[in-house]
């Protein structure tokens, strides 16, 4: 979610931090700050935007400094927590947790160390400090202190008298810039454009020294590890449609780099924070009864498909509300109650209504899910976590979704573990199956020509059914909402269960039927479901895993995923429906990227 820029060059390296936060902004942060050696250390922090740092350093100029954008997880948004963090002539920037600062905080406190800010980060600031104590090179110092740090972090440290920036990485990117001029570093590609494309790419455990004519590289171990450099593939404008025809079909094909961005956190965890939703998550997860999730449209759907996690791995009652019909009801109020809000933009207004209404009634444990870091969704609630799907652009939403699907799947971990209920061996199976996700996603996306295929064949249909049970009923909702916003072709979604109580009626050859499939414990029951669609001569089209034993025939279509993954299986299955509305839209010539009657960010009610 934050940020990090370091320089050293030949130049004023001040515009170059900003303008690396500036192009960080997307992360999500709320406040900024930076370091420069002159040969002094100055320190420079602003809660708010890079903007107002950007006034405050004016007339400034150094050749060595870092910069940091931070989303507070551990204490308040405030100008004492803002980085850059100081221990006497050092200064640190961190983006990450680490899970082991209490321990390492208290030690320090009995060695005389004063902490002024909530931080883990200040810790790192202080450990390194005492390490020079007996470790007088920077280099070494950072490369030994690292080496206690527990958790996931990317960290840029500077000191007076040392010319040059040193950075370390362990579960959070972190890369080098080659200049011909000076040395750079930074979270993302992005922030170095303007100055260098030629990447260096760090990995876990390494711990780099950039200077002005130069850098070096090495292990925890000491040892010397090959690096090459890379020339960034990357242009300035994410928003720039490339290769693609469409924004949506660009979005699709970006959702594995957006579950990553949004994962980032987790990446190199041995367990599961709660701070990852904020410096108040703990206090305010330790008191939650049960969970209400407010959202419309597709982060409604998100929220449908958490309500399974939540109430299976945490065992406390979810209830799931479209926003815009909860403040109209007379509801009963519980201020233990989390209150969890969805939204792509942060500015959906039947949502922020919502959210508000809740406060009203004294429910002020709230959290929003939201891809937009200044929206006011964000500012309205306790708690927030920031999907990071970058820029979406086409007004069907999909890499929103599956990136909302991610966080809630973390959110109902972290609540289970918060409970009680999630032993070591599960937490690390689900941060493993986290971090492949998107790899997992990519060989769907390998599928897209077949379901083109599948798509031809409903040009001239106008109507459709989805059907789908437990976790995956939500995604045929979803795999609906797609089909009718950019195709225009009207369809609907059932529990699978519930075709004999009525939608059967409407089943023959003109109304495919469109099933998700996979391979758990409700398979069977939608097998007899699928055959009452092709006893009324109905045409099925089946999303399977590649285990799921659903019979071919004439009128029975299956497309096989890659493979079976379990509680995270919806986000799969959904990418393959999104692709069969993409490609049937296609098909029927309408505009895919904007729908008629609808709109991006729906800010009115």
């Amino acid at each position: 979610m934050c940020g990090i820029v370091a320089a050293v060059a030949d130049r004023n390296v001040v515009p170059i931090l900003i303008e690396g936060l500036k192009r960080l902004e997307y992360r999500g942060y709320d406040s900024a700050g930076l370091a420069l050696l002159q040969p002094q250390l100055q320190c420079l922090r602003s809660v708010g935007r890079v903007a107002d740092l950007a006034a405050q350093a004016e007339g400034l100029a150094a050749g060595i400094g870092i910069a940091h954008t931070r989303w507070a997880t551990h204490g308040a948004p405030s100008e004492r927590n803002a980085h850059p963090h100081v221990s006497g002539s050092l200064a640190v920037v961190h983006n990450g947790i680490v899970e082991n600062f209490a321990e390492i905080r208290r030690r320090l406190i009995a060695e005389g160390y004063v902490f002024s800010s909530e931080t883990d980060t200040e810790t790192i600031a202080h450990l390194i400090a005492h390490t020079l104590k007996t470790t007088p090179e920077l280099f070494d110092a950072v490369r030994m202190a690292a080496g206690q740090l527990v958790g996931a972090y990317a960290i840029a440290v500077v000191k007076e008298g040392s010319p040059c920036v040193v950075v370390a990485r362990q579960g959070a990117p972190l890369l080098l810039g080659i200049g011909a001029d000076g040395h750079y570093a930074a979270s993302d590609a992005s922030a170095l454009l303007k100055v260098t494309r030629t990447m260096i790419y760090l990995e876990d455990g390494d711990i780099a020294e950039i200077r002005r004519d130069g850098y070096r590289i090495a292990r925890q171990d000491g040892s010397v590890p090959p690096r090459p450099s890379h020339e960034s593939a990357l242009t300035d404008a994410a928003v720039e449609l490339g290769p693609y025809r469409h924004y949506m079909q660009k979005e699709i094909f970006e959702q594995p780099q957006a579950l990553a961005n949004t994962l980032e956190m987790i990446g190199g965890a041995r367990s599961l924070q709660p701070n990852l939703f904020g410096a108040a998550a703990p206090e305010i997860f330790d008191g939650a009864n049960s969970v209400l999730i407010l959202a419309c449209g597709t982060s409604y759907h998100a929220g449908l498909v958490a309500r399974y996690w939540i109430e299976q791995l945490a065992g406390i009652p979810c209830t799931v509300e479209v926003a815009s019909e909860y403040r109209y009801r007379v509801s009963v109020p519980d201020p233990a109650q989390l209150v969890v809000a969805i939204s792509q933009s942060g500015e959906t207004a039947d949502t922020l209504a919502a959210v508000k209404h809740a406060r009203a009634l004294g429910q002020a444990r709230t959290l929003a899910i939201c891809n937009v870091a200044e929206s006011a969704l964000v500012r309205e609630c306790a708690l927030r976590f920031l999907t990071r799907a970058g820029p979406e652009i086409g007004v069907a939403s999909t890499k929103a979704f599956t990136t909302q699907l991610a966080a809630l799947f973390l959110l109902a971990a972290t609540l289970a573990k918060q409970a009680g209920r999630l032993s070591a061996v599960a937490e690390e199976d689900h941060l493993v199956a986290l971090r492949h996700l998107p790899v997992a996603v990519g060989k769907v996306l390998a599928l897209e020509p077949r379901i083109e295929a599948w798509a031809l064949r409903f040009a001239a249909k106008r109507h459709a059914l989805f059907l789908g049970r437990g976790l995956h009923y939500p995604i045929a909702l979803e795999g609906a909402l797609k089909l009718k916003e950019i195709s225009y072709i009207h369809a609907e979604a059932y529990p699978a269960g519930e075709l004999k109580h009525g939608p059967l009626a409407l089943v023959d050859e003109d109304m495919p039927v469109i099933a998700v499939a996979p391979n758990d414990q409700l398979l069977e029951k939608l097998k007899s479901n699928l055959q009452e669609v092709q006893a009324r001569g109905g045409e099925l089209y089946v999303f399977a895993d590649a285990d799921s034993e659903v019979p071919l025939s004439a009128s029975v279509h299956i497309l096989r995923l890659p493979e079976h993954y379990g509680l995270l299986s919806p986000v799969l299955h959904v990418v393959a429906l999104q692709l069969l509305a993409y490609h049937a839209a296609l098909v029927k010539g309408t505009d895919v990227d904007k729908p008629r009657n609808l709109a991006k960010s729906v800010t009115v009610e």
